[in-house]
């Protein structure tokens, strides 16, 4: 058998701390524990399309290709869900955040 068609192994990128977000209206709160899954929200459940979306999933693809620090991409992703009016757990109670219905 030739060597490409081997056995694949995939491997999930450490995300460091898990990032919160309440991203309904009725409060449902999604936890990003990696970027693999992070990236599939940005690029199939991602509310909209806008330039700090766009920079996020830049970022951590470049991540997972070991091409930009997972810190980098973690802060491009929280910019990217306040963008999307996604409010972090932590403040989600406070009466000045509000989530897009």
């Amino acid at each position: 058998m030739p060597n490409f068609l081997k056995e694949l192994t995939l491997i999930e990128i450490h995300w460091g701390k898990p990032l919160s977000f309440v991203v309904s209206s009725a409060g449902e709160i999604q936890n990003f524990s990696t970027a693999e899954q992070v990236r599939y929200w940005l690029r199939k459940k991602w509310p909209v399309t806008d330039q700090a979306r766009d920079r996020a999933l830049h970022q951590v693809e470049a991540a997972m290709d070991c091409m930009a620090s997972v810190a980098t991409a973690r802060r491009a992703f929280i910019v990217a869900a306040r963008s999307a009016g996604f409010v972090s757990r932590h403040l989600a109670g406070q009466p000045e955040y509000r989530v897009n219905a």
